[in-house]
């Protein structure tokens, strides 16, 4: 008659659970033990050290979670990866983030659409300590925000109760469109797209140019803000008015694509049109564009976003924090004084 055994390499790995019945105590007060509670009793935190030492239980990550130990994660929601905008924020971020030994998780809404998945849903499944909201909140399913979270950008609304750190978008086109005009421009057109961030930015647009008494020209609303979108709408300003001289367009992706087509119908950029964008991305300052740009300190973004964050974490009931980034303009090559 043969003995079934078991090494320890296919033996079961006790659970949280088997520590509780050995000790004869609940899963609650093992976690309170786990996370070193002062609240529990001599005896009964002895008992459950005895059933671990016992057992030769080892916490998994999963167990810790249930322990109600952080994480040392953060998850990070963004529109989508194609917009290099992102990536001086997530670097700022990431150089906070990586002192403090958290790992940093990236989703975008690539399935948002189809209603079956929200990225936040996703972070707190897996028990991220804190969340980075640098997306449009009506993007997101309304939910309460009772987590630590930090919004990043100029968004159409802001998240009661959440910190956010954002850009005065109003200020970058206003700056933009009054540099223009400073070169004596005064058939600017600008190319504008969906979510708060092209609407502040046209908003300081039209404020430059209510100012000047010059009258406005838009296209490219609630059109995608990429470089279709700037191709197109460069498209539509030459025909709505061929005497313009001028372009601002939403951000720099835009302001490449309105650069190609005007290519296209064989005007030169600045000797015919100028054109200036916005965000200083990492495309501004090829050689092929060279472009004029309202540039912000996107590490700033970042580190405010995450030393904002690590804040509410430590003290949830603090008030709520916003912080101002200003931008500057960047003079290149691509507009000219007429």
């Amino acid at each position: 008659m043969s003995k079934e055994t078991t090494t320890p390499s296919t033996a079961k790995r006790p659970t949280i659970y088997d520590v509780a019945r050995e000790a004869g105590v609940s899963k609650s007060l093992v976690s309170l033990v786990l996370r070193n509670d002062p609240g529990v009793s001599e005896a009964r935190r002895d008992a459950v050290q005895a059933a671990i030492e016992k057992l030769q239980y080892s916490p998994s990550k999963a167990a810790m979670l249930l322990a109600g130990n952080a994480s040392r994660s953060i998850g990070v929601v963004i529109d989508d990866y194609a917009n290099l905008w992102f990536v001086g924020i997530l670097a700022g971020i990431r150089k906070v983030f990586d002192n403090h030994g958290y790992q940093i998780t990236v989703s975008d809404l690539h399935r948002v659409g189809d209603g079956t998945a929200d990225p936040i849903d996703a972070f707190q499944a897996l028990h991220v300590d804190g969340i980075i909201i640098a997306t449009e909140p009506d993007s997101l399913r309304e939910r309460k925000y009772d987590f630590p979270a930090v919004l990043v950008g100029d968004r159409m609304r802001d998240i009661p109760g959440v910190d956010h750190v954002t850009s005065d978008d109003t200020l970058g086109g206003y700056l933009a469109t009054k540099y223009l005009i400073g070169l004596g421009h005064k058939h600017i057109g600008h190319i504008t797209g969906i979510g708060g961030t092209a609407a502040k930015r046209l908003s300081g647009y039209q404020k430059a140019m209510s100012e000047a008494h010059l009258k406005p020209l838009v296209s490219g609303i609630g059109s995608p803000t990429d470089e279709r979108t700037g191709f197109e709408g460069a498209q539509e300003l030459l025909v709505k008015q061929p005497q313009i001289t001028a372009i601002f367009a939403a951000n720099d992706y835009m302001a490449a694509g309105a650069c190609a087509l005007l290519r296209s119908v064989g005007k030169q950029v600045p000797a015919d049109i100028s054109i200036i964008g916005h965000d200083n991305s990492p495309a501004a300052s090829e050689f092929n564009l060279n472009l004029t740009t309202v540039a912000y300190n996107d590490d700033a973004l970042g580190t405010g976003a995450a030393e904002l964050l690590l804040k509410r974490i430590a003290k949830p009931e603090a008030p709520v924090r916003r912080i101002v980034v200003e931008p500057v303009l960047i003079e290149r090559q691509s507009t000219r004084k007429i």
